[in-house]
């Protein structure tokens, strides 16, 4: 059976248990990552020497990186589960889980630790306010992609690039902050949360 190491507060992790229950995969999740399981001892070292969640186990094999294991379960699933086989199709997922992770991930570091997690030394609202506005930035490239009217972000299926960004999506609307609107982006939550396999991991709870 696989087996997820992470806990489940954590976006990343999320990312793979949500792709898993898309697949309707049977797995073990395990929680590791602070405040519950120091991930900094031999044991999770051993799989991941970042010392970071998601590992996701596979007989043996272990996988880090959210991103790398959600392509790996697409692949292992084939059949253009989760990730479209058509090159171009399949190039575009790509593309939005890279900018996921390259481009939109850093935007909301300092807004997240502050109005989320309140984290102490977080508390200048000069550098919330930047965070803000850099993630802001970020969402209207994805509101401009989604205006077209297109259900998903690659195109006509739905793939390991929405799950990703979809997460990213609930986090911004639950942050509790002055902030744009985005029509498409908010109707696109709305779709995901929607989803079976998905709905459980945008809880209002979950961010």
């Amino acid at each position: 059976m696989l087996k997820v190491w992470g806990r489940v507060t954590s976006i990343n992790v999320r990312k793979v248990l949500w792709a898993l229950d898309e697949l309707g995969w049977p797995y073990e999740q395990e929680d590791w990552g602070l405040p519950l399981r120091d991930p900094k001892v031999p044991e999770f070292l051993a799989v991941n020497p970042n010392g970071q969640v998601p590992v996701l186990i596979d007989d043996g094999f272990a996988l880090w990186e959210s991103n790398a294991i959600l392509v790996y379960l697409a692949e292992k699933a084939g059949g253009g589960q989760l990730l479209p086989l058509e090159l171009k199709a399949r190039g575009v997922a790509l593309q939005w889980l890279g900018w996921q992770a390259s481009e939109l991930n850093p935007t909301w570091g300092y807004a997240v630790q502050a109005l989320l997690r309140h984290t102490p030394g977080y508390d200048d609202p000069d550098q919330i306010t930047a965070s803000i506005r850099r993630w802001a930035q970020a969402l209207t490239i994805l509101e401009g992609a989604l205006g077209d009217g297109r259900q998903f972000v690659a195109g006509e299926s739905f793939t390991v690039a929405d799950i990703a960004l979809a997460l990213s999506v609930h986090r911004w609307m639950k942050t509790p902050a002055e902030k744009p609107e985005f029509a498409a982006v908010e109707a696109y939550h709305r779709r995901m949360s929607e989803r079976q396999a998905g709905a459980k991991w945008m809880a209002d709870a979950l961010f």
